[in-house]
C-alpha cells in the first residue's frame, strides 16, 4: 500500500456524489474534508485489506477499483457475497454496531484508490450534519436489506431453489425479471458451479418454467415456480 493525503479535483467530486454525501449544501461540501481524519491509498490487486472478524476503525470509500467480499459460514466453506465497484463507500453499517466487527474479507481484483477516514472523525461530522446522519440511515437499512436477502437465498439447498428466489427477487413485473449479473457472476453469488447452474437453467427452459434473452427471464409459470421457494 501507498498512502498520502492528497485528493484531486476529480476525486473530491467523487466523494461528493456517493450516496452517503449526496444532497449536502455547499458550505458542507466545502467544509467535508477538513472535518475528517483521513488517509488515501492505492491498494493493488491480490491485496487484502479488510479480514474477516477484525475490528471496523474506519469510515471507507472505494474511489476506484474492485473488491470482492467473502466470508467464511459455519462450516467453513468460503462464500462469495458480492464485488463492489468504486466509487461506492462501503461497510458503512458496521462503523456504529454493537460489536463494529467486519463480517467479511474483502480483496482487491482491480488496482483502484481506498479513501479511508477514522471512526472517531465520522462520527463527528454524520452527527453534526442532519441531511448526513439521513443518508447514512438509509445506507444501513438498505445494507441490511441486501444482507437479509443474501442469507435467504444461502438457506436454500436446491439450485432451482437459489435461481428462482433470485429472480423473484430482481422482477421488474409480475412475469418479467432481470437478472443483474452475468452467469458466471450469478453462479458464484448463488455458490453453485456454472456448469450446474447452467444445467439447471436448461432443465428449467426445457420444462416450460421460463424464457431467457440475455439477463431477461420471462417467467412463464408462476405457480408452478412458487412451489420451489
Amino acid at each position: 500500500m501507498e498512502h498520502n493525503n492528497y485528493l484531486t479535483d476529480q476525486q473530491i467530486n467523487i466523494i461528493h456524489k456517493i450516496p452517503l454525501f449526496r444532497g449536502l449544501n455547499e458550505d458542507a461540501k466545502r467544509t467535508l474534508l477538513d472535518k475528517l481524519d483521513y488517509t488515501v491509498t492505492e491498494i493493488s490487486k491480490g491485496e487484502i485489506i479488510i479480514r474477516q472478524n477484525t475490528p471496523c476503525l474506519h469510515m471507507y470509500i472505494l474511489l476506484k477499483g474492485n473488491l470482492e467480499v467473502n466470508i467464511i459460514d459455519v462450516s467453513g466453506n468460503n462464500v462469495k457475497v458480492e464485488n463492489l465497484i468504486g466509487p461506492r463507500a462501503f461497510a458503512t453499517p458496521h462503523l456504529f454496531d454493537g460489536n463494529s466487527i467486519f463480517p467479511a474479507t474483502f480483496t482487491v481484483m482491480e488496482d483502484g484508490i481506498l479513501f479511508k477516514a477514522t471512526k472517531e472523525s465520522a462520527f463527528k461530522l454524520i452527527s453534526s450534519e442532519p441531511e448526513l446522519l439521513k443518508n447514512f440511515l438509509r445506507l444501513t437499512g438498505n445494507c441490511n436489506a441486501c444482507t437479509v436477502s443474501r442469507l435467504r437465498i444461502l438457506s436454500y439447498k436446491s439450485i432451482r431453489s437459489r435461481f428462482i428466489y433470485y429472480l423473484f427477487e430482481h422482477k421488474q413485473s409480475d412475469t418479467f425479471s432481470v437478472m443483474e449479473h452475468n452467469q458466471t457472476q450469478l453462479a458464484e453469488y448463488l455458490s453453485v458451479t456454472r456448469p450446474a447452474l447452467a444445467n439447471e437453467i436448461k432443465r428449467m427452459a426445457d420444462e416450460g418454467l421460463l424464457k431467457i434473452d440475455g439477463r431477461n427471464v420471462e417467467l412463464l409459470s408462476i405457480p408452478s415456480l412458487l412451489k420451489y421457494v
